[in-house]
């Protein structure tokens, strides 16, 4: 199977300047951008991160741009002005991606690159003349989410946002002159702003460049990740930790699960077509959601992150009760999992469930967890808890360990300090 027919078959094609099979039709040199405005990418980024890692395993160059001056401008959101963020932020937001992405992306080789380099040293004079001559206002009016901002009377976009598409058209002219960039990739969002940078290298050096976009990858609902939306999955193990990440994987509705596996995995695409077909008998079992999530969180975290993610998650959701598993398993469902630490006094005069269910994040608040527990949505130790007023006593640690579940996939496991 060629590329393109294999980035097709993948659901990896959403939009293209011209036939996927003329842009690979030989070796190329592609850029990505993505701004600082977090020190995190999430596992929506994780897409383009990985499709980058698929070109350059057929033989085309990468090129990496992290926007250490556009992140202090900001792309026009849905909604509302991005906050400004100051120099220092950027440049320590900057610093984090380039090493996320060498820690994912490890021998595939990149070159890293901050258009503060240029941007910052741009006079602004000669860049109206010979940059912003070639944007039209009824043009960048037009763009989708700038013409919704514009109908909204009590919304509005700053001439800050409004001037985002001719910085990012520059980058491809200044990348394509420079180091020889002649296609750039991004999700489907960003296709207006690199049809920009195609034209503009059109107009200015008289060369034909390419435009490539991937599907915005969705969740379970329907949203695109990020923090806007309140559903990113960090890949940063210090705001979403490899436990969690591998219950994100682990958690995916069946439906989900293929387009998943097509998009994020290097598996042939007759073995994803195997996993699918034996998760169709078995699907209670979860077989696909458990190889997806071992795959990814290696990919991310590593093998010993992975092996201990998937330790506690055998414990946790095994089928076994929870009095019946070793000391070491609820030692690696406790290193995992979400807990909560209790004193030896805090146990002797009876801890509160429902502030338990609080600081362990498994409730936003004492009449929520009290709602859950006289709904009968939460266990100790595997036993229906119905009284809001529940106690927690030395008695019910297990080896220095107990476990509260809210249904069947949320677990916080209490642990004597």
């Amino acid at each position: 199977m060629t590329l393109p027919e294999e980035l097709k078959a993948r659901g990896l094609v959403e939009h293209t300047s011209a036939e996927v099979e003329k842009i690979f039709a030989e070796r190329r040199t592609v850029y990505i951008g993505t701004d600082p405005t977090g020190d995190s990418l999430h596992v929506g980024h994780l897409a383009w991160v990985l499709l980058m890692q698929r070109l350059a395993n057929a033989g085309h160059s990468l090129v990496i741009l992290v926007g250490g001056a556009t992140g202090m401008i900001g792309d026009p959101k849905e909604k509302g002005e991005r906050p400004l963020l100051d120099e220092a932020t950027v440049k320590a937001n900057a610093r984090a991606l380039d090493r996320q992405l060498r820690g994912i992306l490890k021998r595939t080789p990149f070159k890293m690159v901050n258009n503060a380099d240029w941007l910052k040293k741009v006079d602004l004079i000669s860049f109206l003349r010979d940059i912003g001559k070639h944007f039209t206002v009824n043009d960048l009016a037009k763009r989708e989410v700038i013409a919704r901002r514009l109908a909204n009377p009590d919304d509005s976009i700053s001439y800050t946002e409004f001037t985002y598409p001719l910085l990012q058209g520059y980058d491809y002219l200044h990348l394509n002159k420079k180091l020889d960039c002649d296609v750039q990739i991004g999700a489907s969002d960003q296709w207006t702003n690199i049809l920009s940078g195609v034209d503009l290298v059109r107009r200015k050096e008289g060369k034909e460049v390419f435009a490539f976009t991937i599907p915005l990858v969705t969740d379970a609902t329907g949203k695109k990740f990020g923090k806007s939306e309140g559903n990113a999955v960090w890949l940063d193990g210090n705001k979403t930790s490899p436990y969690a990440f591998y219950q994100f994987w682990m958690n995916l509705p069946d439906e989900k699960v293929e387009q998943y596996y097509k998009i994020y995995t290097f598996l042939p695409l007759e073995e994803i077509a195997a996993i699918m077909a034996r998760h169709q008998e078995a699907p209670q079992e979860r077989e696909a959601q458990e190889e997806l999530a071992r795959i990814m969180t290696e990919i991310v975290h590593g093998p010993a992150a992975a092996a201990q993610a998937a330790a506690a998650t055998d414990a946790l959701f095994g089928g076994r009760p929870f009095a019946e598993l070793i000391a070491p398993e609820r030692e690696a469902a406790a290193a995992c999992a979400p807990s909560v630490r209790l004193s030896k006094r805090e146990l002797v005069e009876g801890a509160s469930l429902v502030d338990a269910l609080v600081v362990g994040g498994i409730a936003n608040s004492k009449s929520d967890a009290r709602r859950l527990i006289e709904g009968k949505s939460v266990t100790l130790n595997d036993i229906v808890i119905t009284a809001p007023d529940h106690k927690i006593y030395a008695g019910d640690l297990i080896g220095g360990y107990g476990l509260v579940r809210k249904g069947k996939r949320e677990v916080l496991v209490l642990v004597l300090k």
